[in-house]
């Protein structure tokens, strides 16, 4: 394929999904590194493209690009730039569940946008897909968490950070549980599941199997599929779902060895992360193809929970990543004035937070954004269809 006739990407962020990204383009007949738009100053080490490529200015990426890749891991910036690439009719694809969850709603009214594949949120739509082409009925959607430590200390994130190449905040994140409820509630939301109790179950086991069997039977409880993960140090780094079939294909099933039902697991043992944006990339330019994003209705948010006692006057420059906040998957039905945790940023405390406790936008002073705009717009919204699925109700 000729240079000319290549898919010209246009990557925002430069971060380690990014960098790994350029190296896999790079290598690709299909498609080419139309530039890259970053924050940092200065020349940026080991990108792999030319420094006439590389933007801070976003209209000369946009100017130059079929399509953008987004993953900073800042919802406030990434939903800036998201909607001003809207604005030059380019399709986006976000390796960013943090933005997605937040204000995804909002920006898939503003143009074509999908989440890869790659994360776990992806992986589960590609899993989830298969699933349902089999017949099969999903009730649990499960992601895999190898370690958990709630409150980490700055010594030790900064020790992992420098070990495996990711920021501060992106380890710290990872580690108190912050990303792991990002993906499952935007989960919940693109397959309108629900989640089982604020934070998740997060069931801490050594049995794969039989643990995903038994948040199969708190599904069946409540009536309606569940997003959630399990905390195990040996089962694989990847996702799961567990299903259940027409009891007349149990026979069937038994002798593909998917054990005796009702409930039937299905897996996939890794995610391979930027190795899996360039599939997503070509299926959304081609084909318009949207593989996961947060639904026009969503019921699941990440609420800011503090993780120490934090005083009237504090300043929290980002609760994603953060010593002071952490994020837990909350029912937006239940928890209607809690703030985002990918919206804390440059916030001010005008009350005390105790320990444990929701934060919520009384709690709070942040600058006004586009951001902030989005999740009030997307709030009135479902204040809209709760009110006409009331209304349907009563006649």
């Amino acid at each position: 394929m000729q240079s000319k006739d290549k898919i010209k990407v246009g990557l925002v962020g430069s971060g380690t999904i990014i960098r790994g990204l350029v190296k896999l383009i790079n290598l690709s007949s299909e498609m080419v590194v139309s530039g890259i738009l970053t924050r940092r100053i200065g020349l940026i080490e080991d990108l792999e493209v030319s420094n006439d490529l590389v933007h801070q200015i976003p209209e000369k990426l946009f100017l130059k690009s079929d399509i953008i890749v987004v993953s900073t891991g800042d919802p406030i910036y990434s939903t800036e730039m998201i909607n001003a690439a809207f604005q030059y009719n380019l399709p986006v694809v976000t390796m960013d569940a943090d933005t997605m969850v937040t204000t995804g709603t909002w920006l898939s009214k503003q143009g074509l946008i999908t989440e890869s594949n790659g994360d776990q949120p992806g992986c589960l739509a590609s899993l989830r897909q298969e699933v349902l082409d089999m017949g099969f009925t999903p009730i649990v959607y499960g992601n895999i968490k190898g370690f958990l430590n709630l409150n980490p200390v700055p010594d030790e994130m900064n020790y992992w950070a420098l070990k495996q190449g990711f920021s501060v905040e992106s380890v710290t994140s990872f580690t108190d549980g912050t990303k792991v409820q990002i993906e499952q509630a935007l989960v919940a939301n693109a397959f309108g599941a629900t989640i089982a109790k604020p934070g998740l179950i997060g069931l801490q086991t050594e049995d794969f199997e039989g643990s995903s069997f038994k948040i199969a039977e708190v599904a069946d409880s409540i009536g309606m599929p569940i997003s959630d993960f399990i905390l195990s140090k040996t089962a694989p780094p990847g996702v799961f779902i567990v299903s259940k079939h027409d009891e007349n294909l149990r026979n069937e099933l038994r002798t593909y060895k998917m054990g005796d039902g009702p409930f039937y697991h299905h897996y996939k043992p890794i995610h391979l992360c930027f190795f899996e944006i360039p599939g997503t990339i070509k299926r959304l330019f081609y084909q318009k193809e949207i593989l996961i994003d947060n639904s026009n209705n969503p019921s699941t948010s990440v609420a800011a929970i503090a993780k120490r006692k934090i005083s009237k006057g504090d300043f929290i420059k980002k609760g994603i990543g953060s010593f002071d906040t952490r994020g837990i998957a909350v029912k937006i039905a239940d928890e209607p004035n809690h703030v985002p945790i990918g919206l804390l940023q440059n916030a001010r405390l005008k009350e005390n937070i105790e320990e444990g406790q929701i934060i919520k936008f009384s709690d709070i002073e942040i600058p006004p954004s586009l951001a902030v705009k989005a999740w009030f717009d997307t709030l009135k919204c479902l204040k809209l269809n709760f009110e006409k699925a009331s209304e349907t109700e009563n006649v």
